[in-house]
């Protein structure tokens, strides 16, 4: 099978770098004196349930042989007591850290979203939407028992081995030894793992992140595939995505669960040791060591394994919580390209002169896309952009809307540099209507309003019948208030981009941009559309692309883009007359009317 882009995985870190979790302790610190109070709580239940075998060892030395019901009776309630104490103790860090973990998780998941909203279009071209989603969405939730539950927990725990150790010390230092005898082993064991088991879990996330993409791209793409019958090619990618990372997961679990059965086995180990040498050292003809004493002991030791395997799945947490947090701050840290200079200033109230001297743009370097663009439009003209696909004709436009910032020369509006004012006071006072006429899930009137969120309805409607998007709304069940899906799956796509066209209007821009914005509406329509338009765009600066030569017939400049340059400007009948590229695209497209007539 031939690889694709979704095979292709992402660049993995190969060390363990401490500066992901520095950073997600800056997250944490705002929530340290509620942290700090809940260790405080569980270490006092921690420091009092450790006293439990010292009462077991009382009862088998001494209460017992002496019969006595009174002491066994008041160790009881004690041991009672202890374990309500431990229990609510353990409730309210639930509870607590739950609260706290799911803040961080929000605060982290508001913080790449909103990244998201800034980064430029660039970041979007090169990416599968789905491996950005998985990011946001995924990603974080594996972040989320690490944050809810394993902090507080490894704190907790690290502490206990030393209530354990003291308590073991006190009581009897030689089996103590013997207990810690199984440390160096357990050591070795978590070296062997540990660079193996990161490995795995990042090679997890990135086939994981493969399969997402994937699966997104076929949802939105999934007319195209039913159209040209690719369902059963299509499959046979996901299953093959799907079994990398199946096997990945498998691959990664595999070094996770070893951390568990080698804790057990050094546990059982230890175990066995202390119990033959324990019960020598009672039946020797003299007794070195009392029941009680080993029963004590057999009871720590089972608290002194079980935080050290809760140790060693919080480490698990943490490898694979590293590698989803390698990708999370890679999109944080993703360089904001198109930005506000430090010293930005606020955009005035546009008049609408535009101007282009001597623009360069290239998408990648080296590869230019634009060169020597170089015109002036006056406040209140029409300027169309014509040529061939791939011209560059769209990302003129954009580049006005600073969408991408240019490689050389200058962009003015007003006589003003646009690389000098802040974007959002410069797109505000813009209207774009892009060739993807993209419907948001809601009701119709939101998405006409998302673009002025102060419009009144009947400012909404009035837009509507301006581009003549009205009657077919009110055909439709709850009219301006129906929903529609996201994308606008209900809608044909000269409904969608009529409503887009509603949407620009409504936001009163002083600059009007319109990329393709009549090319899925039938002639009738657009007949009915142009005398709208023609009301709207009086006193307003417009820039409209269109592979319809009809529609641009009146404008006041038309200009034909080829090879990332301009090779003719003038109005309609001027470059009738120089008989040149624009000639020879408006007599192809009368031929073909002719013959389509």
């Amino acid at each position: 099978m031939a690889r694709n882009r979704y095979d292709m995985d992402e660049v993995l870190e190969t060390s363990f770098n401490l500066k992901q979790l520095k950073r997600l302790f800056g997250y944490i610190g705002p929530h340290t004196k509620k942290m700090a109070a809940v260790v405080f709580m569980m270490l006092s239940a921690s420091a009092l349930t450790m006293v439990i075998p010292m009462f077991l060892k009382q009862i088998m030395d001494v209460y017992i042989p002496n019969q006595d019901m009174k002491g066994i009776i008041i160790v009881s309630l004690l041991t009672l007591v202890i374990s309500i104490y431990s229990a609510g103790c353990t409730r309210i860090k639930v509870r607590t850290m739950s609260v706290i973990g799911q803040g961080i998780i929000h605060d982290i998941r508001s913080d790449i979203f909103c990244h998201l909203q800034e980064l430029p279009f660039s970041y979007y071209d090169d990416r599968p939407h789905g491996k950005i989603q998985v990011r946001v969405v995924n990603y974080v939730n594996s972040l989320s028992d690490l944050l809810s539950n394993g902090i507080v927990n490894t704190i907790t725990d690290l502490c206990n081995l030393f209530f354990i150790v003291f308590f073991m010390l006190i009581n009897d230092v030689r089996l103590t030894l013997i207990c810690l005898c199984g440390l160096p082993l357990l050591a070795a064991v978590i070296i062997f793992i540990k660079k193996r088991q990161r490995r795995a879990w990042q090679i997890q996330s990135n086939k994981q992140s493969n399969l997402n993409a994937y699966i997104a791209e076929s949802i939105n793409g999934i007319r195209v595939t039913q159209s040209f019958v690719r369902e059963q090619e299509n499959t046979g990618i996901f299953n093959h995505l799907s079994d990398s990372y199946r096997k990945a997961w498998m691959r990664a679990v595999l070094y996770n669960f070893a951390m568990g059965p080698s804790v057990n086995m050094i546990s059982s180990i230890t175990l066995a040791f202390i119990y033959v040498l324990g019960i020598q050292w009672i039946l020797a003809p003299t007794p070195t060591l009392t029941a009680g004493t080993l029963i004590l002991f057999t009871s720590y030791i089972g608290r002194f394994w079980a935080p050290i395997n809760t140790l060693a799945a919080f480490y698990n947490s943490l490898l694979t919580a590293i590698s989803y947090l390698e990708r999370i701050f890679e999109t944080i840290d993703e360089p904001v390209n198109v930005a506000d200079a430090p010293d930005a200033v606020e955009m005035p109230p546009i008049h609408g002169d535009v101007e282009f001297k001597d623009v360069r743009f290239s998408y990648d370097q080296g590869q230019e896309i634009l060169h020597d663009i170089n015109f002036k439009v006056a406040q209140g003209q029409t300027f169309a952009f014509v040529g061939p696909t791939g011209a560059g004709k769209s990302t003129i436009v954009n580049l006005m809307s600073r969408f991408y910032n240019v490689d050389s020369g200058q962009i003015l509006v007003d006589g003003i540099d646009i690389s000098t004012v802040t974007i959002h006071s410069l797109r505000t006072q813009m209207g774009v209507m892009m060739q993807d006429s993209f419907i948001f899930a809601g009701t119709i009137m939101d998405n006409i309003r998302y673009g002025n969120r102060t419009a009144t309805d009947e400012e909404v409607i009035a837009a509507a019948k301006t581009v003549c998007a009205h009657d077919f709304i009110m055909q439709m069940e709850n009219g301006y208030y129906t929903e529609v899906n996201e994308r606008g799956s209900r809608l044909s796509a000269g409904q969608r981009q009529l409503i887009s066209f509603a949407r620009a209007l409504l936001a009163d821009p002083r600059i009007l941009i319109l990329d393709e914005a009549t090319s899925s509406i039938d002639t009738e329509t657009e007949l009915l559309l142009q005398k709208g338009l023609a009301r709207l765009l009086e006193g307003r600066t417009s820039f409209i692309i269109a592979h319809r030569l009809s529609t641009i017939k009146n404008a006041d400049c038309i200009v034909y883009v080829d090879q990332g340059g301009i090779l003719e400007m003038g109005t309609h009948d001027e470059l009738i007359k120089k008989r040149g590229a624009y000639y020879d695209l408006y007599m192809s497209q009368f031929d073909f009317l002719e013959d389509a007539g």
